[in-house]
């Protein structure tokens, strides 16, 4: 059975996995989840992309927005909005609070984030092994400038704050993994790393959802000294993140919003092997310069069948390159 390894981070490493999971049916596949997007709200511990993984392979994401429940109904939200109680920005639904009370009840009681995710993985059913990139809390927050300071002052914003309420309208200075210095990757996720087939980055934001995950110490260097290839697919397509505001995030660290620049952001280091869409096959010879193998295939994942198309050539390249 091939073992594969997946690190993700929510609407799009979740769409890739369900594609990825229709490919190769009877492959194992190893999950390894940004935390980075987490946040406290209303004392509850929020772990956005961990839920939209195992809501969409589980069967109860809402499917046209790609993140939250199907289903849901938003009467707590509108309650604490009567009491003047914020944030009015961020919208949790009802079905999705029982979701992060059981995980704040569960993690007061001592247990570590990934035996919550296991113990709330075992409703879901995602067939997959979910794992949080990090038991250690971890948050991704954004250097903005700050309308309200001293010319030229700047202020730290939380990356759910500068994503969801600002809609990333403002630029990006930085962006700052706070926690992750001191973090320890989650229980199995090295041995993941050690003992995959193929790992593989899907088509999430390379700065604020693969990049969270890298920025734990260990997990770059496992992923760089694995013995499996890795191989990634471009999020970003004729110069354009296919969903999302990826450019804005990139721009904050210096890189150029094509696929061969996001290469390049990654590094022969790290990868082994690059898909780019078919419109972007100029860019091939450039990843190949850098010493990365790449192909031009089509990356959209418009449908199911789509996706899974997208996940074997993904797994081709890993055959083609295979250390």
């Amino acid at each position: 059975m091939q073992r594969i390894v997946v690190l993700a981070g929510g609407i799009g490493g979740a769409r890739f996995l369900r594609g990825l999971m229709s490919a190769v049916p009877e492959s194992s596949l190893t999950v390894i989840g940004n935390t980075g997007d987490d946040i406290h709200l209303f004392g509850l511990k929020v772990c956005p992309d961990l839920d939209t993984v195992m809501y969409t392979l589980g069967g109860g994401i809402h499917e046209e927005q790609g993140w939250g429940r199907a289903g849901e109904t938003f009467a707590v939200k509108e309650e604490l909005a009567a009491y003047g109680v914020g944030p009015d920005w961020f919208g949790l639904g009802d079905r999705d609070f029982a979701t992060h009370i059981v995980r704040t009840q569960m993690l007061a009681a001592g247990y570590p984030l990934s035996a919550v995710t296991e113990a709330l993985c075992d409703r879901w059913k995602p067939g997959v092994r979910l794992l949080p990139m990090s038991d250690d809390r971890v948050e991704t927050h954004v250097m903005i400038d700050d309308p309200d300071g001293a010319p030229g002052a700047r202020k730290a914003v939380h990356f759910q704050e500068y994503w969801v309420r600002l809609r990333a309208s403002v630029p990006a200075h930085a962006i700052i993994p706070v926690g992750a210095e001191q973090a320890k990757p989650a229980p199995g996720v090295l041995e993941a790393i050690a003992e995959a087939d193929v790992i593989l980055f899907p088509p999430s934001n390379p700065v604020v959802s693969v990049g969270s995950i890298l920025s734990v110490p260990g997990i770059r260097e496992a992923v760089a000294d694995a013995a499996a290839p890795v191989v990634g697919l471009s999020p970003i397509v004729g110069g354009s993140p296919v969903r999302g505001m990826a450019d804005k995030v990139l721009a904050a660290v210096g890189v150029e919003s094509t696929a061969a620049a996001v290469a390049r952001h990654y590094g022969p280091g790290l990868l082994d092997g690059w898909l780019v869409d078919t419109v972007d096959a100029a860019a091939v010879a450039d990843v190949e310069a850098a010493g990365i193998a790449c192909r031009a295939v089509p990356l959209m994942m418009t449908d199911l069948e789509a996706t899974a198309a997208m996940a074997r050539e993904a797994l081709a390249l890993a055959g083609e390159v295979k250390k």
